[in-house]
């Protein structure tokens, strides 16, 4: 199961472009170090960005798209003001947020309704130091910091790979299948044509150096500089969640159907016994309603204090959890992130489940509409206010009217995200319990290698 030897394949550490804050009509933001502008040094201070009659205006001039370039690209700083965090998710909140590198403005969308998105460029090894340390506590065990930065690296090249090769593809990328009665949608490349990766939960949490790295954090980035994993030659897409709930999902269930053998459900322990099968209804049932061993069962508090940033610390119960609604709350949210009247809802029967439990294919029968939904983030989606924890859940309808109606509901679940590749509060515990770095990575990408890309 382990990782075997380590090729030298060299290539030169890229910069890379990532889409910090979007959509915005006005960006405030300070230069805390000397910029160049086109040629024309900006010294430190508080300056803004806005949108005029569809191009950027700023200090008095227009723009398509306007680069501040850094003199040092390790050193030079700058803050931009209310930045979101956690997009759509429970935790959402505006901070403001300092970054190496330079920063660049672009003007997005048609006519009147352009808006600004600010983009941090950075050296990948920079970011991956605010990714470690934005994604989890940078305090946390120095195997699972080591894994975390290895397939960090290897998702985000294997992202940029991505990009550039559907760009050469003449089909447009489909993230959807829509017919008269189903919706499925799955979120991966869709909205980034303008930048390689995002700032937020949809990719990698990366908050600047607003999230102060650590020594630990320095050393080991740099200990591990260059170094992803791979499965057969090619850079792993290595996907990665906070709760797994028990046992991993299968790519192809929340994303496009392409088959990633690394990427494929296993169950969160090294127990010999045979896994359930959770695309078996009654299985998922039973698994989900009881608290089976897994790494990710856990209550350890120093250890989820380490893995869990202060706001993700809110959040305490995530490897089984409970939500309640009453039938207008729940249909009122339906009509909301659907834009369908449902009418009452009378059930909400799961049609297909993952290898984890994760519900892919969802029914949802109402007085007035029946219609089928997916994948597992458009059931999170649409069932919140943010976003479920995750889409492994099982549903209890009670009270029900005179017209046989029920009146609440409450969704039992587990997991915390989508369930592939390495689970963070996991893998947190097997470095815990004495794993390496390179067991971590056997154990939640199997046949994979440790190689050296630059």
């Amino acid at each position: 199961m382990g990782t075997s030897g380590e090729e030298e394949i060299k290539i030169k550490e890229p910069l890379i472009h990532v889409g910090v804050l979007q959509n915005q009509k006005k960006i405030k933001f300070s230069l805390l170090s000397a910029f160049k502008l086109q040629g024309k040094e900006y010294p430190k201070g508080d300056y803004y960005v806005e949108i005029e009659n569809g191009l950027i205006s700023f200090n008095g001039n227009k723009y398509d798209q306007l680069t501040f370039e850094a003199n040092q690209l390790h050193g030079d700083k700058f803050e931009i003001k209310d930045v979101i965090i956690g997009v759509q998710f429970h935790w959402e909140r505006k901070e403001n947020q300092q970054f190496l590198g330079g920063l660049k403005f672009i003007a997005t969308g048609e006519g009147i309704e352009k808006t600004i998105t600010a983009i941090n460029i950075i050296s990948l090894e920079d970011y991956l130091k605010s990714v470690i340390s934005s994604e989890m506590s940078s305090t946390n065990a120095e195997e699972l910091l080591k894994a975390h930065a290895i397939i960090s690296r290897s998702w985000l090249l294997a992202q940029i790979i991505k990009s550039q090769t559907l760009k050469k593809e003449k089909d447009k990328y489909r993230t959807s299948i829509e017919t008269p009665t189903e919706i499925i949608r799955w979120y991966d490349r869709e909205d980034h044509e303008h930048f390689d990766v995002c700032a937020d939960d949809h990719c990698q949490r990366y908050q600047g150096i607003t999230r102060q790295t650590t020594e630990l954090v320095n050393r080991v980035v740099n200990e591990t500089y260059g170094k992803v994993i791979s499965y057969q030659g090619s850079i792993c897409d290595a996907r990665f969640s906070k709760c797994c709930g028990g046992i991993m999902e299968t790519f192809e269930n929340v994303w496009e159907p392409i088959i990633h053998p690394y990427l494929q459900g296993k169950p969160d322990n090294y127990s010999e016994f045979p896994i359930p099968d959770l695309c078996r209804e009654e299985e998922a049932e039973d698994w989900i309603r009881n608290s089976p061993d897994a790494f990710c069962n856990t209550q350890n508090k120093q250890v989820l204090k380490q893995v869990l940033n202060d706001y993700d610390q809110e959040t305490t119960d995530f490897f089984r959890w409970k939500v309640t609604y009453n039938q207008e709350e729940l249909t009122t949210l339906i009509k909301k992130h659907t834009g369908i009247n449902f009418g009452q809802i009378i059930d909400l029967q799961p049609l297909e489940r993952g290898t984890s439990g994760r519900i892919n294919r969802l029914k949802i029968i109402g007085t007035e509409r029946v219609m089928v939904i997916g994948k597992e983030l458009e059931i999170r989606r649409i069932l919140s206010n943010t976003h479920l924890y995750s889409s492994a859940f099982v549903v209890d309808a009670f009270d029900e009217d005179s017209d046989g109606i029920p009146q609440k509901f409450i969704l039992t679940g587990a997991g915390w995200g989508h369930g592939v590749g390495l689970c963070q509060i996991g893998a947190s515990m097997m470095a815990e319990k004495g794993y390496k770095h390179k067991e971590i990575l056997a154990h939640y990408y199997p046949n994979s290698k440790i190689q050296t890309k630059y």
